[in-house]
């Protein structure tokens, strides 16, 4: 279980930033290698020296992305950079990618994202001295809508702001950048001085990207732009609260953070006296030898929902198996890993697998690996391409179902989509270990659950959406 270190309580005046009791930073580069960085879009050269990443431009290739592994949503995020000045480039925030093409409603445009395109918000590394439009460290919509700050209508501010960056910024030496995004606020400031200060609240996670800019001009081959110093503190928005945004979308929580309102045992009309534990805003069942409900048991919510989204964050200790049931049948007698009907074990119902797969040996039970984090639990198997986090950081899952059409949502990837009642879905059913339960899965409506599978796991933050 990872332990955030409060920040040493001296007040180090930045920029005029707050002084906050954060947690400590981290290294989000280790300065040897790229692990827990993957390459997308272009096909721009980077490397490691030094202790620098470096990113080296090709001709005639899209721009190019250097990606974390993991998501992000509130934090503080700082680096040092240094570019050439013929070369384009900027750090993504918030940024997203996907399979498929995505479509945008935004200042009343539809906004097509192609398939695979790193897309969101950008620090702008800008260094154009020609123009004198020194925008280094504005903010820029990458593949959505372009410059956010300064306003492309905004003509006193794009000329303060670049008369500011001419002064602040240093040509070919490195430069310090930090960035603070909290909520729908992203604040930025470059060698001290506060830059952007921007209210925008379209994409609320994702990953961060240093970016090489496409070039065309066969002079600029090989410039480079390197970076150094990244360290990242990692902010929880306050935990169990609905933002402005969700409420205005029909958002409710679904566990208020304090007491057990809304939920029973599957067994029980009441919520378990053992085996789970509320405090500090968590919710959290206990170890308990790993048995699947023997101690507490399951827990599930008192209503039933057929439509729905439903969001929360989950983390599990090392070894650890769990999972959220949905459509579940409490009714019904649990079932052993041959489908017979026995008299303890978890309620009925789709599961949404929670689970660490490197040390638990269900991992590798099941077919093709469809008992893995992310998958539909015995029935479908999770993207390859998931991106979990590691034992002890919170992971956020995000289910969606309409109608017969699920989709299961890790670390802001969709890593499964089916449709209930669909032949590739009754031949997943009939090859697993529900084969003799009547309908499994095709059920009109049922409870949300949280199971005990007799390991430490903890969740906060369960939302839901009813349309």
């Amino acid at each position: 279980m990872s332990i955030k270190i409060p920040a040493f309580p001296i007040c180090i005046l930045l920029a005029a930033s707050p002084c906050l009791a954060d947690p400590a930073p981290v290294d989000l580069f280790n300065g040897s290698n790229l692990d827990g960085w993957t390459q997308r879009g272009g096909k721009a050269v980077y490397s490691v020296e030094n202790g620098e990443i470096v990113g080296t431009s090709v001709m005639n290739t899209p721009n190019s992305f250097l990606c974390t592994d993991r998501t992000y949503g509130d934090f503080i995020l700082e680096y040092e950079f240094k570019v050439d000045p013929r070369l384009n480039s900027g750090v993504q925030i918030r940024s997203l990618f996907f399979d498929e093409e995505r479509s945008y409603e935004l200042d009343g445009k539809t906004i097509k994202v192609p398939a695979g395109r790193v897309h969101g918000y950008q620090v702008e590394i800008d260094p154009d001295v020609v123009r004198k439009r020194m925008w280094s460290a504005g903010i820029y919509d990458e593949a959505r809508r372009g410059w956010l700050y300064p306003a492309p209508a905004d003509k006193q501010q794009q000329s303060a702001f670049s008369k500011q960056g001419m002064r602040v910024f240093k040509p070919e030496d490195w430069n310090h950048v930090r960035v603070e995004a909290r909520g729908d606020s992203i604040k930025t400031y470059l060698n001290g001085e506060p830059r952007a200060d921007l209210k925008d609240a379209v994409t609320a996670r994702g990953i961060i990207g240093l970016q090489v800019h496409g070039i065309g001009n066969k002079e600029h081959e090989g410039t480079q732009v390197r970076w150094r110093n990244l360290k990242i503190t990692d902010l929880d928005p306050p935990a169990n609260m609905l933002s402005a945004d969700e409420k205005a979308a029909g958002w409710k929580l679904l566990w208020d953070g304090k007491t057990t309102d809304g939920w029973r045992g599957a067994k029980s009309d009441s919520f378990p006296d053992k085996g789970w534990e509320i405090k500090d805003g968590i919710l959290t069942v206990l170890s308990s030898g790993g048995a699947e409900a023997a101690a507490g048991g399951d827990i599930i919510t008192r209503d039933r929902y057929k439509d729905f989204e439903l969001k929360l964050d989950f983390r599990i200790t090392a070894g650890a198996n769990s999972g959220i049931k949905y459509f579940c049948q409490p009714n019904l007698d649990p079932i052993t890993g041959t489908g017979a009907t026995t008299t303890t074990g978890s309620a009925i119902g789709l599961e949404y697998q929670i689970l660490d797969d490197a040390r638990h040996p269900d991992a590798k039970l099941g077919r093709d690996g469809n008992r893995t984090i992310g998958s539909l639990y015995d029935l479908m198997t999770a993207d390859a391409a998931k991106q979990p986090n590691p034992i002890g950081d919170w992971n956020h899952a995000h289910l969606i179902v309409r109608g017969n059409h699920v989709e299961h949502w890790l670390n802001g990837k969709k890593v499964i989509e089916y449709e209930r009642g669909s032949q590739a879905f009754r031949d997943a059913v009939a090859a697993s270990k529900y084969k003799n339960i009547p309908g499994f899965g095709e059920w009109a409506d049922g409870h949300l659950l949280l199971q005990d599978h007799g390991d430490r796991v903890s969740f906060r933050n369960i939302k839901i959406l009813v349309p």
